[in-house]
C-alpha cells in the first residue's frame, strides 16, 4: 500500500509539470498518470505545487554562546523548520578549544538524537587547529559522515583563525573530500573598531554595523578565495550580505575559481535602518555580518537570478530579546549575535522572490533545496522529486495569505525579525521520508522522526 499525491504540479530545479506522485515506504516510487494501485491512500492536491522538502544548510540549535544558549534547541528549531517546509537541516556542531573533533561531534549527536522533526546532518565548526585536529579531518569524512568544516575569520580571541590555519585546512580538506565553509569578516579590523567605539562611549546597537563595515566582509571574501585558489581547493562562503562581497565572488567564478556563496533572507529583505529603532529595540537585529544598506538587496536578488549566489540558508541562531539580547543593554559588543528564521525561509523567498518575479519558481527550488543538497553531498536522496529519492515533499498552497508574527510561530523565541511581513503561500502538507508530518498547516502528533544523514564526500 502506498500514498498517491494526485493532481498537483511538480516543481524541481529544472521542471514544472502536472503529475501524480506515488510514495511507498520512505521513497518516491513513481511519477506520472495512472500510477494508483487498488489499496493506495489518495491525497487530492489539485491546484497546489509539489516542492522537494527544503534543505537549510546553516542552523545553530542548542549552541552555547558565552554565558547563554540559543533559544531554540533541536526540538523547537526543527518543529519550526518542518512547519515552514524544510525537511533537512545541517547544523554547525562546534569544537570548542581543548576538544577533539570526535568529542565535539559526540556532544552534538547527544543534543540532536531523538529530538529532530526533520532529517539532519552536521558541519564541524573548528575553533582550534593543530596536527591532531588535522588528522581527524579524514575520520570526519570517512567514518562520521561529516564532509564539511567551518572556520571563522572573525571573532578575535574567540573563534578567529589566521591565514596559516585557513590555508592548512583548505589543503587538508581537499585531500579528505571535505568542503571548507568560512565566515568572512576581517576580525582584526572589527576588533579595533569595536574598541574605538566603546572608548568613545558609543555603546548602543546602532554602532554594531559601523564596527563591521562592508569592507571587512569584502576583504575577507577576497582573501579566502585567494587562499583557496592557492590550495587548489573549493570554498563555501556563508551568509554573504553585500554587493561588494558578491562582486568579488562573481569575478572569482568568472575566472573559474571553485567558490560557492550563500545568502540569507535577512540580507534580502531587511536593511540597516532597523538599527535606528527606538532605544534598545534594534538589538533584535544584531547579527554578523550586519544588515546592510537597502540598495544591496537588488544586487543579491540578481545574484540569485543569475546563479552567482548558490544557496539561501537562514543562519538561524535565535536569542530571546528579553533575557538574552539584553545582556548587551549597555554595550553593543555583548549582544548575542543572531536571529531566528528557519520557519520563514521558504515563505519569505516565495513571497518576495517568486511572486514579484525576481526569481523563477525553479530558481526558488534550486537555492532552497537542490543546490544545498548537491553541494553538501545529499543529492539525489534529498533536494528533488524523482523516483528513488526520499519522499520529502511539500504541498504548497499558493492561495494562502497570512501575516508573520511571533505569537503564531513554532520557533521558541520571543520575537521574529519579520513581524508583520505578509506571506503568500504556505506549506499545507509536508511529508518526511513518506510520513505525513504536517497536515492542513498543523504539526501532526507523534514523536520526532528525523534521522542522522551520512553525507557523501565532496569532490
Amino acid at each position: 500500500m502506498g500514498i498517491v499525491l494526485r493532481g498537483g504540479t511538480i516543481v524541481t530545479a529544472v521542471d514544472y509539470y502536472k503529475a501524480d506522485v506515488r510514495i511507498e515506504g520512505e521513497k518516491i516510487v513513481a511519477i506520472g498518470k495512472e500510477i494508483i494501485l487498488p489499496e493506495d491512500i489518495i491525497l487530492d492536491v489539485e491546484g497546489h505545487l509539489l516542492l522537494p522538502g527544503g534543505v537549510d544548510v546553516h542552523t545553530h540549535f542548542d549552541l552555547p554562546v558565552g554565558n547563554t544558549v540559543t533559544a531554540d534547541d533541536f526540538t523547537s528549531g526543527t518543529q519550526g523548520a518542518i512547519m515552514g517546509g524544510t525537511t533537512t537541516i545541517i547544523d554547525y556542531a562546534t569544537q570548542f578549544k581543548g576538544q577533539t573533533l570526535k568529542e565535539a561531534l559526540t556532544n552534538w549527536h547527544a543534543k540532536a538524537q531523538g529530538a529532530c522533526y526533520v532529517d539532519y546532518g552536521f558541519h564541524m565548526a573548528i575553533t582550534e587547529w593543530n596536527d591532531d585536529i588535522a588528522e581527524e579531518i579524514g575520520w570526519l569524512s570517512q567514518s562520521a559522515g561529516v564532509t564539511s568544516i567551518k572556520l571563522y575569520m572573525a571573532y578575535k580571541n574567540l573563534l578567529q583563525v589566521d591565514d596559516d590555519i585557513l590555508f592548512q585546512a583548505l589543503v587538508k580538506s581537499k585531500q579528505c573530500g571535505v568542503l571548507v565553509c568560512v565566515h568572512c569578516e576581517n576580525g582584526d579590523m572589527i576588533y579595533n573598531l569595536v574598541k574605538r567605539y566603546r572608548s568613545q562611549g558609543n555603546v548602543a546597537p546602532y554602532y554594531h554595523p559601523l564596527s563591521r563595515p562592508i569592507v571587512a566582509e569584502e576583504e575577507a571574501v577576497y582573501r579566502i578565495i585567494a587562499l583557496a585558489h592557492a590550495a587548489q581547493s573549493s570554498v563555501y562562503i556563508v551568509h554573504l550580505s553585500s554587493n561588494n562581497a558578491l562582486q568579488v565572488v562573481m569575478n572569482a567564478k568568472c575566472r573559474g575559481n571553485r567558490v560557492y556563496a550563500e545568502t540569507c533572507p535577512q540580507y534580502l529583505l531587511l536593511d540597516e535602518s532597523f538599527y535606528s529603532k527606538d532605544h534598545f529595540e534594534s538589538a533584535k537585529y544584531v547579527i554578523s555580518p550586519p544588515l546592510r544598506k537597502k540598495e544591496n538587496q537588488d544586487f543579491l536578488w540578481q545574484g540569485l537570478h543569475d546563479g552567482m549566489l548558490d544557496v539561501v540558508a537562514t543562519d538561524h541562531c535565535s536569542f530571546n530579546f528579553h533575557g538574552q539580547k539584553d545582556a548587551g543593554l549597555h554595550d553593543f559588543s555583548m549582544i548575542p549575535n543572531g536571529i531566528p528564521g528557519v520557519e520563514n525561509r521558504l515563505g519569505l523567498l516565495y513571497t518576495y522572490g517568486v511572486v514579484p518575479g525576481k526569481i523563477s519558481i525553479n530558481t526558488f527550488v534550486n537555492v532552497t533545496a537542490t543546490q544545498p543538497a548537491k553541494i553538501f553531498g545529499l543529492f539525489p536522496r534529498k533536494g528533488t522529486i524523482a523516483p528513488g529519492s526520499d519522499a520529502d515533499i511539500v504541498v504548497w498552497d499558493v492561495n494562502d495569505v497570512s501575516v508573520i508574527s511571533a505569537q503564531a510561530q513554532q520557533q521558541r523565541v520571543d520575537y521574529t525579525p519579520y513581524e508583520g511581513f505578509q506571506q503568500k503561500g504556505k506549506a499545507l502538507h509536508v511529508f518526511l521520508r513518506g510520513q505525513q508530518v504536517v497536515q492542513n498547516g498543523n504539526l501532526c502528533d507523534g514523536d520526532p522522526q528525523g534521522i542522522y544523514l551520512l553525507r557523501k564526500l565532496i569532490r
